[in-house]
């Protein structure tokens, strides 16, 4: 048995009899006190929709279970359009909303019955609630009924936003003319945030900003561990933008050269200001304005995506030393993470290694970890269906 078939094999307990995916705990067992949460349900859709695309048999069922949770369970609102954060949350956020795109266009790649139709009505919701033209970049939060918007701005949801646009575009085929506006969409977004705030500021990308996006470099000083919207500079956001930036590359005609320059000076930013900065092998979660540790538990989807920007960087540019740091870098994190009694990560770790639990608890993120598995060695495409195709 692979790695990838001990996590989905793991991830498979988060099915819930009533519908939908929980939050897994580090035994294994959903924790029913949290509800449901969009953000988990998609990525789990996502998850089983790709183990579908590699062939492997038996994942029909959670693919549909999921398209079918996310189209008519307790988090989509039918009335008003659009999905709730979670069972106990009614805000409407572009970070759960890129999630239901992504959840629908793996679904769709992987001919999941109901995917095509939940794929169109995340996109329409996308398109019409969350993207902003005038901008380039996506609104953050509005409240139930739509009336309310938030005037926070951040770029983890256009990561996000990206990354599902590109997917989507994959999923629609190119005689879509959809998936030409998308690529175009996701293509502006990496021009201001990596092009723009990432590269002027050094590579050090701020993440918040107010409703007329200027920068909020003090925004959550008092809580800085905060699990989506963390003080500083988060260290594997810079990674991703870093490998979103080379999967545009793969679908942009005549693509502009500061994709692959821009990729490669924010990876090697994150890997030469991040890797031990406070003396202990691994990565901080997040480094201040001077490149000081901040946050310094060592979170498994930062290493994750640290291997996934190497190994997609070793694949586009050829250079064996992106490929020996994925090789270090994956062989600390199966030594100091990987869980033999559940096959997947645990997900926080203090730097000397001790599982921690001041942001994450349990091990319910299967998303990170299997996009990494099944990106290694695999062609450089819009987006990790598409490479599985």
């Amino acid at each position: 048995m692979t790695d990838l078939d001990r996590l989905l094999d793991f991830a498979a307990r988060s099915r819930l009899p009533e519908g939908g995916f929980g939050y897994l705990g580090d035994d294994g067992r959903v924790r029913p006190e949290r509800g449901q949460e969009t953000w988990i349900v998609a990525r789990m859709t996502h998850v089983f929709g790709l183990a579908r695309l590699t062939g492997r048999g038996g994942w029909d069922e959670l693919v549909r279970h999921g398209v079918e949770a996310l189209a008519a369970g307790p988090l989509h609102d039918g009335g008003r359009g659009g999905w709730y954060a979670s069972t106990a949350d009614d805000t409407k956020a572009a970070y759960v909303h890129a999630f239901a795109v992504l959840a629908g266009a793996t679904a769709t790649a992987a001919g999941a019955p109901g995917g095509r139709e939940l794929l169109d009505e995340a996109l329409g919701v996308w398109q019409t609630r969350f993207w902003d033209d005038t901008a380039g970049l996506a609104v953050e939060e509005w409240d139930a009924g739509w009336a309310r918007l938030s005037d926070y701005r951040g770029v983890n949801a256009n990561m996000h936003g990206v990354e599902a646009s590109l997917a989507a575009a994959d999923a629609l085929g190119d005689a879509d003319p959809r998936a030409a506006q998308l690529r175009g969409q996701a293509l502006r977004t990496l021009e201001r945030v990596v092009h723009g705030w990432a590269r002027e500021g050094d590579w050090r990308l701020p993440e918040h900003f107010t409703a007329e996006w200027q920068p909020l470099p003090g925004y959550n000083r008092d809580e800085p561990a905060h699990p989506f919207r963390p003080y500083g500079v988060t260290v594997g956001h810079q990674f991703e933008w870093s490998r979103l930036a080379l999967h545009a590359r793969a679908v942009t005609p005549d693509a502009p050269s500061w994709l692959l320059d821009d990729a490669t000076g924010l990876f090697t930013a994150a890997a030469s200001r991040g890797w031990a900065a406070d003396g202990h092998d691994g990565f901080p979660y997040t480094l201040d304005w001077d490149d000081r540790p901040v946050v310094t538990a060592r979170m498994h989807w930062v290493l994750c995506e640290a291997v996934a920007a190497a190994e997609t960087l070793a694949a586009v540019t050829g250079d064996a030393s992106y490929r020996r740091l994925a090789a270090h870098w994956w062989a600390h994190g199966e030594a100091r993470f990987a869980d033999p009694g559940t096959g997947s990560w645990r997900h926080e770790l203090t730097p000397e290694g001790a599982v921690a639990t001041g942001t994450w608890e349990g091990q319910p993120d299967a998303y990170h970890l299997a996009q990494v598995l099944l990106l290694r060695g695999r062609p450089v495409r819009g987006s990790v269906a598409a490479a599985l195709l």
